[in-house]
C-alpha cells in the first residue's frame, strides 16, 4: 500500500467511524480499536490503550484527540491531519443541518424517543470498552497497573473522586514507578 492510499484509508476510517458513531469519544474509541487494533492492525493493543489515556487526559474532545495520536502514529503530520479531518467532518455537517432545524428537532417527539433509545446503546458500547480495555490492564499481568485501575473506579463511583484528580494521581504513579525502575537498572549496571 502506498503512502498515498494509506492516508485515504486512514481519512475514510475516521470518517466513516466518526459519521455512524454516536455517543461521544469513549464510543470513537472503541470503533478506532475495532478499525485500527483489530481490522487494520496499524496499532496494537497497548498503545490503543496509551492514546485512550491520553485522548481522555488532554484538553479538549476525546474523540479528536485520540485522531490525533492515531493519525501522527500510522502516518505522521500528514496522518494526524488527515484523520483529524476524517473525524471532525461528520459532525460539523450533522450540527450545521441540525442547527438550522432546532426547533423543530427539539420539540418533536419522535428524535426525543430516538435518543432517549440511543442512550442504552451509547451505554452499552462503553461497558464494552471499559471492559475491553480493563481486560487488557489485567492480561498484562502489572499488579502496580490493576491496582491503580481499581483505585481509580474505586475513587470515581465510590467517593466521587473528580476525574482530573485519578489521572494527576495515575500520572505521578507512573512517572514514579518508571523512575524507580530506571533508578534500579542503572544500579545493576554498575
Amino acid at each position: 500500500m502506498t503512502k498515498a492510499q494509506k492516508l485515504l484509508k486512514l481519512f475514510l476510517s475516521t470518517l466513516y467511524i466518526s459519521a455512524f458513531t454516536f455517543g461521544g469519544g469513549f464510543v470513537i474509541v472503541t470503533f478506532m480499536k475495532k478499525k485500527f487494533v483489530d481490522g487494520l492492525k496499524w496499532i496494537d493493543d497497548s498503545e490503543m490503550l496509551d492514546i485512550t489515556a491520553l485522548a481522555q487526559s488532554s484538553p479538549g474532545a476525546i474523540a479528536v484527540n485520540a485522531a490525533i495520536l492515531v493519525g501522527y502514529r500510522v502516518m505522521g503530520f500528514f496522518g494526524m491531519v488527515v484523520a483529524v479531518l476524517g473525524t471532525i467532518i461528520p459532525p460539523m455537517a450533522i450540527l450545521s443541518v441540525i442547527s438550522l432545524f432546532y426547533k423543530a428537532f427539539a420539540t418533536n417527539m419522535y428524535v426525543a424517543l430516538l435518543l432517549k433509545g440511543m442512550q442504552a446503546g451509547v451505554a452499552a458500547v462503553i461497558l464494552d470498552v471499559v471492559f475491553n480495555l480493563g481486560t487488557n490492564v489485567i492480561k498484562e499481568r502489572s499488579v502496580r497497573s490493576v491496582i491503580v485501575m481499581v483505585a481509580a473506579f474505586v475513587a470515581t463511583f465510590v467517593f466521587s473522586v473528580n476525574v482530573i484528580i485519578i489521572i494527576l494521581v495515575a500520572a505521578l504513579v507512573g512517572v514514579v514507578a518508571e523512575f524507580i525502575k530506571v533508578k534500579r537498572a542503572k544500579g545493576e549496571n554498575k
